[in-house]
């Protein structure tokens, strides 16, 4: 696509004229053709451009690094087959792509289930899944994966319940650390019950486990939602943080739909950081269908340009 370097507008900029135009608006207005390699990392998900490149992995794969995107995260990998892992894994490295998080899964464990109870045999069962996302990471050519330890046990003083996370992490990193992976805790947002909530107490926990194999999940959407005030928090954590996730606050879309300024944000973690973190794109698509993928695609060019 050699002839895309450049934007051509899809709406009218009569009346107050486009440099009044806010960061939104702005990038919403045009359909990005530009696919030169973004400045950072961005990592789209399986089924963000379905509506331009199919269903199928490979085909959608190949249509992110056309239009510039060089990562890929898939919370769902564990979940899929061992062929269509390879086939991705394949097809990423040919193109030079690399592989983002994936989430150490506990879809099949009890409802309530949580680290931070002690329970042995729940303990067990995250070790197991750590130890399968091993061979997963292996066949992915994955380096990272997502672990949130659950919810408050409350019957419990807050002690313990930090205690008994810290030791199944510890665990955990035994069988991380021969095969320099790495387990990103997150923190987040989506209900009071979640033990693991602030960017401060996840870097007591990685403080804690003291191993390479145990950093932060830095996702700016659940940050601005708990604690706001996202470059001051992001930079008193930093050497903690293993990999940054995305999404504008209110609803969880791309960059320029809310209220976080994402363009400020993606400048600072450059600056800081010289693109050594992959950003996963996890969050949904403001706009429906071919032309919602292209605007977003349109927003993340405005974002990244710094």
């Amino acid at each position: 696509m050699t002839n895309r370097r450049k934007f051509i507008s899809t709406a009218l900029t009569a009346g107050a004229g486009i440099s009044l135009m806010s960061g939104s608006s702005l990038a919403n207005s045009f359909i990005s053709t530009d696919d030169r390699p973004f400045k950072l990392k961005f990592a789209p998900h399986f089924g963000m451009f379905k509506y331009s490149a199919g269903e199928d992995y490979i085909d959608q794969i190949k249509f992110m690094h056309e239009r510039g995107f060089r990562a890929l995260e898939d919370n769902g990998m564990m979940s899929k087959s061992i062929a269509d892992q390879e086939r991705i894994a394949k097809e990423m490295s040919r193109l030079g792509m690399q592989m983002g998080v994936f989430v150490i899964a506990f879809d099949n464990w009890p409802p309530k289930v949580t680290l931070t109870s002690g329970n042995a045999e729940w303990k067990e069962a995250f070790l197991k899944k750590c130890r399968e996302a091993v061979e997963v990471a292996k066949r992915t050519n994955a380096k990272w994966m997502t672990v949130v330890p659950g919810n408050f046990a409350r019957e419990l003083p807050m002690g313990i319940q930090m205690a008994n996370v810290i030791d199944a992490l510890r665990r955990a990193t035994d069988i991380f650390e021969p095969h320099n992976l790495t387990m990103v805790l997150e923190p987040l947002s989506d209900n009071p019950d979640l033990f693991m909530r602030y960017s401060d107490q996840t870097y007591l926990l990685c403080k804690a486990v003291d191993s390479p194999s145990c950093k932060i999940l830095f996702d700016m959407w659940h940050m601005q939602r708990n604690e706001g005030r996202l470059t001051r928090n992001m930079d008193l954590v930093w050497d903690e943080i293993g990999y940054f996730q995305i999404g504008d606050e209110p609803g969880r879309k791309e960059p320029t739909t809310g209220e976080i300024n994402y363009k400020g944000l993606f400048k600072h973690i450059y600056d800081k950081s010289k693109n050594d973190f992959i950003l996963g794109m996890e969050h949904g698509n403001y706009y429906a269908g071919k032309e919602g993928e292209e605007k977003l695609i349109a927003a993340y060019r405005w974002s990244d340009d710094f």
